[in-house]
């Protein structure tokens, strides 16, 4: 019998869950969206319910599947959208508000009130100051709804991003916990001692009662409840999608550059053990923990990824589907002129500003829906190029970027991405890096491998795409470019 592992992707857009096989291989899988929502200027909510309903039907229809195909699943790995924040009560496990999606700024005003704490906070953190990470959405939810801070303070009410939410509800209540890469994205978390903080807890004004308990990234999370699933299975193995995707991608060694192309953009570079402070204002995070040891990593994040394509198919509606861009973007020439600066929710790494907004320069009577199409792809890349200055400003740098998420099955968009970062750009045969992770994760804890060598020999490389580009017009794209940006910024200064 074929032994599997169930991972569970909980993303910004969706829900998925794919049972892998012992080498990696995605035997069967499903896969949800669910409702996105925007209440006010710069606000992202989901609801919990939904996130759950949605995890349970995925979970129960691939776990059928792999039954009917004589599969046994041998427990779960749990990957998720990082520092969106929920808070429930531990009596009911009902939330007592929408889930704060990570891409929401309404706390800005938060951020700023709190400046003169910037330094200090990174000093313990790793992090910025900023809306994106969870701490000021917790101290947000307990000050606007109706008796949540006298119950947090009681102990009545639990937080946690969305691996420990779903935890709790796999485990009927019996397993409040976390992992090291997502406790490490709260702003609560110092991650030198490797545990919440009293100071930024009191910082912040969240109790350390409503916290999990943090454990390393391959650890017993507890045991699915009867009847929540068709049988019950461990938790095993837990990470935040970007970490998740940089131990699927077996980027386990210092130097490992990994890039995820999905909802949003998220560069990973392997540090090592030791934490390393950025001086271009990336942030310094944990990549994964295992029996003990924690390997560090340096991260640049961009807001808007995948999400400029949605924002063309959903939003302006030039396109019909996502795969429709790549057809359009390559009817166009580099000089077509075009540029936008996504900042649909704020530009993030290097410039941290939540409240600059979306800008596009180079209209024309002539622009048109491929122009559009050309200047989101594009703008990605440019993101991504000025994340790998950063990263090489702070004295480290990569000869090979690793790509995965699915906007990466766009060749044009690797090609383009290979030209403005000038490095091979190596996309993986199974580019669900962010769901294998977790099943490797899994794997590790419930012995079906015997260590991160084990697991490393089952890197398999598709493509690699070599830049082609001539400097000059390297130059003149990656200069439109950072012009745009800067007017960007000046239009948000004038306010």
């Amino acid at each position: 019998m074929t032994i599997g592992i169930l991972s569970i992707d909980q993303g910004t857009t969706s829900t998925r869950a794919i049972v892998f096989n012992k080498q990696g291989q995605a035997l069967c899988s499903a896969q949800q969206e669910f409702t996105q929502l925007y209440p006010d200027n710069g606000w992202v909510e989901h609801d919990p319910e939904e996130i759950w309903s949605t995890t349970l039907s995925v979970c129960s229809e691939v776990l059928d599947k792999a039954q009917d195909a004589g599969i046994r699943v041998a427990g779960i790995g749990i990957t998720n959208q990082r520092e969106t924040t929920v808070v429930w009560d531990k009596a009911t496990g009902k939330p007592l508000y929408n889930a704060i999606v990570w891409q929401d700024r309404r706390t800005a005003s938060i951020c700023a009130d709190m400046s003169h704490k910037s330094k200090k906070i990174t000093a313990k953190t790793g992090l910025l100051l900023d809306p994106y990470f969870s701490a000021t959405k917790v101290a947000w939810i307990l000050d606007n709804v109706e008796g949540a801070r006298a119950k947090a303070d009681n102990g009545e009410v639990a937080f946690g991003t969305i691996d420990t939410f779903l935890i709790w509800r796999l485990t009927n209540g019996q397993s409040h916990v976390t992992d090291t890469t997502n406790a490490s994205r709260t702003n609560l978390f110092n991650i030198y001692d490797m545990q919440w903080d009293n100071e930024l807890c009191a910082w912040f004004n969240v109790p350390q009662l409503v916290l999990p308990k943090v454990l390393d990234c391959a650890s017993d999370f507890g045991v699915t409840a009867k009847g929540v699933l068709p049988y019950e299975l461990p938790i095993a193995g837990v990470a935040g999608d970007q970490q998740a995707a940089l131990v699927g991608q077996c980027g386990f060694n210092k130097g490992a550059l990994k890039s995820t192309y999905g909802t949003g953009c998220f560069a990973l570079l392997n540090t090592g053990t030791e934490p390393l402070a950025s001086c271009s204002r990336l942030l310094t995070t944990v990549g994964f923990s295992l029996n003990g040891e924690t390997h560090y990593a340096l991260e640049g994040s961009i807001f808007t990824a995948g999400a400029n394509v949605q924002w063309l198919r959903d939003g302006i509606q030039v396109i019909d589907t996502a795969k429709a861009s790549q057809p359009l973007a390559e009817s166009l020439e580099y000089d077509h002129g075009v540029v936008l600066v996504p900042a649909f929710a704020g530009l993030g790494a290097p410039h941290w500003e939540p409240n600059a907004r979306a800008s596009i320069y180079g209209m024309t009577r002539d622009t048109s829906n491929a122009h559009f199409a050309r200047a989101a792809l594009e703008a990605v890349c440019y993101q991504t190029y000025d994340l790998l200055v950063a990263m090489k400003q702070d004295g480290v740098e990569s000869t090979t970027v690793l790509v995965d998420g699915g906007m990466v099955a766009n060749d044009w968009l690797c090609q383009f991405l290979a030209d403005m970062v000038q490095v091979d750009i190596q996309r993986p045969t199974n580019m669900e890096s962010t769901a294998l992770g977790a099943a490797f994760l899994a794997g590790l804890q419930l012995g079906i491998y015997a260590d991160i060598d084990e697991v490393s020999q089952l890197k398999a490389i598709e493509r690699v795409f070599t830049p082609t580009i001539d400097t000059n017009i390297r130059q003149a794209c990656l200069k439109r470019w950072q012009a745009a940006v800067k007017s960007t910024l000046m239009f948000h200064e004038i306010g």
